[in-house]
């Protein structure tokens, strides 16, 4: 039996009684998040950073063991450097660009994730689940001990939920008995078997794929890799159909081998059969085993994110096959929208309908993944002779030609989503401007002398102007807007006018706390900002 050897499993938040299970009448909360996964943990402390008291329940005490997810992306960290954890994952994480792609023992081509400087953060970093979990943990905690209202209870089991017109009834597990809460909004980041989803009687909609991929986590005596993403299709090794090549922190490679569907998920388990793979793959190299799994994949979603005042997020709503690291960054992707929404409709600044576009625009990104990870999973996959036919074709004229690698899909990687055609997206007045910056879109980073842009901008709404004139503070419906002004010449690279200029001379930007864009115009236009204001928070 192969045995766990990471030490990430640490009891973060041990069982303790909370005044609720004292209380002589039933405590209801503003928000209570159900789950305790990254997602989970990222919208409290968003909710928590927002001064929004919230309650984290969690049936385990801590993080997860094994490797899970490892693959972020570049937004992912932008978010996550928002909530104060940034720093701390890049530092630890192993930085990558540059991905390989192989076919038997041939390289077809390689590609360069992020050639373009200018950022703040890689394209990706690999880094294992739980310490993405950990960072957000103690970033929690540093706010607690700040004064954030986060409330983390370990050992405690949602076993009932009963959705109410404006509220939830929760019936809470723990080892000390059962206890009840109410929770004006609840929150489920539950995971992709959410207990919550099946309390509600709702279900998913979209593809199970029938293929099983085994994975293997090792430790390599002399590494021979560098660190970059390697994909065969057919290999050499014949250790399965297709194999997949990612090193991650504290000298663990990650293994995935695609194994068929039809296999004895007991039997390839076992350490012999795990190490007959590897030993195929790695001739004579001294490796070992710190985790396995296998695990099949699906592309699918909820119809709905939003039901009421229960509202789900992460793998609770959606699910997306492994390759192009679309689920845990898609998750916080969602947690970067309903977080600030969440936050102004209970401080009563938004009417509640502002929710119902984190719906649309959720959706939108679910879709846009789903899209991309089933392309991704046909071409690894493919599922007939012809299909399979086709596919090597392609590989074999993309080792000679330019024209067909983009045709070569192993995973088209996580990118930030834009939510065209939104139903926040304002006016887009800047002619000439780049497409990059249209409404709708996440703010490219850019430098700024010893910083960057996106640690100005984020968290609430602000007026981003290039060589433009403005106020440095507005307000309208009660919500602030301040100013970041901001020249060409702050940055001598020209990376901020070539990402918010294009071809314009100068421009004034509404930018939501997400960093989303919400307009832009070549000049400030008072009239047409609080109007697309007003449209942002959803009172237009």
């Amino acid at each position: 039996m192969i045995q766990d050897r990471y030490q990430l499993a640490f009891k973060l938040y041990p069982y303790e009684r909370s005044s609720d299970q004292d209380a002589e009448t039933t405590v209801r909360h503003p928000v209570v998040v159900m789950g305790g996964g990254p997602i989970g943990v990222a919208t409290a402390l968003d909710l928590g950073l927002q001064g929004i008291p919230v309650v984290l329940l969690d049936d385990h005490e801590g993080v997860g063991q094994g490797s899970r997810a490892i693959c972020f992306a570049k937004r992912c960290l932008e978010i996550a450097d928002r909530y104060g954890a940034g720093e701390a994952m890049l530092q630890k994480g192993v930085v990558w660009n540059l991905g390989k792609v192989f076919h038997d023992d041939r390289k077809v081509y390689e590609f360069n994730l992020l050639p373009e400087a200018g950022h703040k953060f890689p394209a990706f970093i690999n880094l294992q689940q739980p310490y993405f979990e950990r960072f957000l943990v103690e970033r929690v905690r540093e706010a607690q001990a700040a004064g954030a209202p986060i409330e983390i209870r370990g050992k405690n089991r949602v076993d009932s939920v009963t959705v109410q017109d404006d509220h939830a009834v929760l019936e809470i597990a723990t080892p000390e008995g059962p206890y009840t809460i109410e929770a004006d909004w609840l929150i489920g980041c539950d995971g992709a078997s959410s207990p919550l989803r099946k309390m509600m009687g709702l279900d998913f909609e979209g593809r199970v794929f029938e293929d099983s991929f085994l994975i293997a986590d090792i430790r390599m005596v002399n590494e021979t890799f560098p660190t970059e993403r390697w994909f065969w299709f057919e290999p050499h090794f014949k250790s399965g159909a297709s194999t997949l090549l990612h090193k991650q922190p504290d000298g663990i490679w990650r293994v995935d081998f695609q194994i068929g569907w039809d296999v004895d998920r007991k039997e390839e388990l076992k350490e012999e059969n795990v190490r007959r793979r590897l030993d195929a793959m790695l001739p004579g190299v001294e490796y070992e085993i710190v985790w396995t799994s296998i695990y099949t994949f699906q592309c699918r979603r909820m119809k709905k994110f939003r039901h009421g005042r229960v509202i789900f997020a992460g793998d609770a709503a959606h699910q997306v096959s492994p390759f192009g690291a679309r689920g845990a960054n898609s998750g916080m992707q969602d947690v970067d929208n309903l977080g600030w929404k969440l936050g102004l409709v209970i401080r009563g600044k938004a009417p509640d309908r502002l929710l119902d576009s984190y719906d649309w625009e959720r959706i939108h990104g679910a879709d846009e993944n789903i899209l991309n990870s089933t392309r991704s999973t046909d071409f690894i996959t493919p599922k007939s002779k012809i299909s399979h036919v086709f596919r090597n074709a392609v590989l074999d004229l993309a080792e000679h030609h330019a024209f067909a690698r983009p045709l070569v899909n192993s995973g088209r990687l996580s990118v930030p989503c834009t939510y065209d055609g939104g139903p926040l997206n304002g006016v887009d007045a800047l002619h000439g401007g780049p497409s990059r910056t249209r409404p709708g879109s996440p703010c490219p980073d850019a430098p700024l002398g010893a910083g960057y842009l996106l640690e100005r901008l984020g968290g609430d709404f602000s007026l981003l102007t290039v060589d433009a004139e403005a106020p440095e503070t507005l307000e309208e419906a009660g919500i602030g807007v301040r100013r970041v002004a901001l020249s060409t010449k702050d940055d001598p690279s020209g990376a901020l006018a070539q990402r918010y200029l294009g071809e314009a001379s100068q421009a004034v930007y509404l930018i939501r706390p997400d960093q989303h864009v919400v307009a832009r115009w070549a000049f400030f236009d008072e009239t047409s900002l609080r109007t697309n204001l007003r449209r942002a928070i959803g009172r237009e």
